[in-house]
C-alpha cells in the first residue's frame, strides 16, 4: 500500500507544473549581474499577450499566452546583437534580437489554457506569431522556437 501510495505522489508531483518559487529562466551575458534567475511569478510580473497561431508541431492553430521577450530584455536593461536561447536538452540556437523588435515573439507559459511543464514544451516556450508574417513560414525561423527554454544569453 505504502508503495502505490509512494507511486501516485511521484505521479501527482511530475504532472504539476513547476513551482512558482523556483527559478525557471537563467539570463547571462551582457547584463549588470552575473546572472538573472527568474522565477515563473517574476515572468508573470511582466505585461503578459495572447498569441493566436498554428506551429509546426502541433495540431491546428494554438492560443498561446506569456512575456514578450523584447519586454523582458527591456525590462532587465538586457543589450546585444544575438541571444543564445537553451533548451532543457542542451539543445541551443542563435536568435538575432531584430527578430524581438520586428515581431511579437513570446515566451509562451500556456497553450490553450493550460501552463506549459516541461512533458509539454514548458516552462517556457518560445513562439513567433508564424500566422501574422509570411515570413516565418520558413525553417530559419522555425529553429528559433526553443521549447523547454531554460536560459537565455545575451551576446
Amino acid at each position: 500500500m505504502i508503495r502505490l501510495l509512494s507511486f501516485s505522489l511521484l505521479i501527482l508531483l511530475a504532472a504539476h507544473p513547476l513551482a512558482a518559487s523556483e527559478p525557471v529562466l537563467t539570463v547571462t551575458g551582457a547584463i549588470t549581474n552575473d546572472k538573472i534567475k527568474l522565477t515563473h511569478d517574476n515572468l508573470l510580473e511582466l505585461p503578459q499577450k495572447q498569441l493566436i497561431t498554428a506551429t509546426t508541431v502541433t495540431d491546428g492553430r494554438s492560443t498561446f499566452e506569456g512575456f514578450l521577450i523584447r519586454d523582458l530584455l527591456e525590462a532587465h536593461e538586457l543589450n546585444g546583437e544575438v541571444v543564445v536561447a537553451r533548451a532543457l536538452n542542451d539543445y541551443q540556437i542563435e536568435i538575432p534580437i531584430s527578430d524581438f523588435e520586428r515581431f511579437d515573439v513570446i515566451g509562451a507559459l500556456s497553450m490553450d489554457g493550460v501552463a506549459l511543464s516541461p512533458r509539454d514544451k514548458g516552462p517556457i516556450w518560445i513562439v513567433y506569431p508564424r500566422d501574422d508574417h509570411a515570413e516565418l513560414q520558413d525553417i530559419r525561423y522555425d529553429t528559433r522556437w526553443v521549447w523547454q527554454l531554460i536560459s537565455l544569453h545575451v551576446q
